[in-house]
């Protein structure tokens, strides 16, 4: 098994975390002020520097006010189609 934060999958989570974060019209700095980490610590998750553990990824879409399933159920619709 691949390391998640390099996987096809992940990059798609991440993807969309950031554009939801764009459509909420929240940037990075707000975002980092909601989940109490330095700005930095978004960008590198966005850019896949940074691997989010479940934990970290229910307060990130609590944060951005949106339901962590979508997220979940989006990877879980690519791995029906047969995408890794």
């Amino acid at each position: 098994m691949e390391k998640t934060l390099y996987s096809d999958n992940y990059t798609r989570l991440r993807l969309w975390l950031r554009d939801q974060r764009h459509k909420k019209n929240v940037t990075m700095k707000e975002l980092a002020m909601r989940l109490d980490v330095i700005h930095s610590w978004v960008g590198k998750v966005e850019l896949g520097e940074r691997r989010l553990d479940i934990v970290e990824y229910i307060h990130y879409c609590n944060a951005l006010d949106i339901d962590p399933t979508e997220g979940i159920n989006l990877i879980q619709s690519e791995k029906k189609k047969g995408v890794h």
